[in-house]
């Protein structure tokens, strides 16, 4: 399979809360959209990984994408080790995604910035030739970091999807376990944002999406300069 875009997270459900929007529009497109996430969450405090691989299945059907798969990683044990990196490459170099959506280099969840981490520098492996590797060497040609966690940073550019949000919304709500659970399963000593998670990815998204004059939209961020052709017909009203 080649992918013409491939989101990497840490956990199932961090994709649909983050650019699960975005995902959706581009598959309307005709792209062949694609979610690798790193670990099955297994750590989280609701939930389990089975169940939490079998709604992560359902919400990819939600999505509409044609590909997901799981690493199995270690949940809230990430780190930058080179086999893990090496397991990134390894899918690179299979789906051959043209584009790739990573989280945020920064963030409260240590699995979250390091699962950025893993995929930059599982992007990058996976393009070495001599590298002991199974596969033809490949690099994707673009890089996109989603911005959603974090508020405090602008966004190089966001995507428009009014259309997609109740769709999205549907995606991130298959994940019963998570934001809505049985009344048993809320009671934890442990203080988690689970339950106000799905209504504040709302907001957020209502947030960016005032800022270019629409219902809702998703942020993201590049390292590079971003190119322009046609500056006449640039979007988004300056005053």
């Amino acid at each position: 399979m080649k992918l013409d875009l491939l989101a990497i997270a840490a956990h199932p459900d961090d994709v649909e809360l983050t650019c699960g929007g975005t995902l959706i529009k581009m598959a309307r497109q005709g792209y062949a959209v694609g979610i690798l996430d790193l670990t099955g969450g297994e750590m989280g405090t609701r939930g389990s990984a089975d169940g939490r691989s079998k709604e992560a299945a359902a919400a990819a059907r939600i999505l509409g994408i044609a590909h997901r798969e799981n690493l199995r990683l270690p949940d809230a044990r990430l780190e930058l080790r080179m086999d893990y990196k090496m397991a990134v490459a390894r899918r690179i170099r299979a789906l051959k995604p043209r584009t790739v959506i990573l989280p945020y280099w920064e963030g409260r969840h240590p699995d979250h910035y390091t699962a950025s981490r893993l995929g930059y520098e599982g992007c990058f492996l996976a393009g070495l030739k001599r590298l002991d590797l199974e596969g033809e060497a490949y690099r994707p040609f673009k890089i996109l970091y989603s911005t959603t966690y974090d508020r405090t940073v602008r966004p190089s550019f966001v995507v428009d999807i009014s259309r997609e949000y109740s769709q999205r919304s549907r995606a991130i709500l298959a994940y019963g376990s998570q934001f809505r659970p049985k009344r048993k399963d809320r009671k934890s000593k442990v203080y988690i944002p689970l339950d106000r998670l799905a209504d504040e990815v709302h907001v957020v998204a209502r947030f960016y999406g005032d800022i270019i004059g629409v219902e809702y939209a998703e942020p993201f961020l590049v390292k590079e300069v971003m190119q322009v052709e046609d500056v006449v017909e640039l979007p988004v009203r300056s005053i």
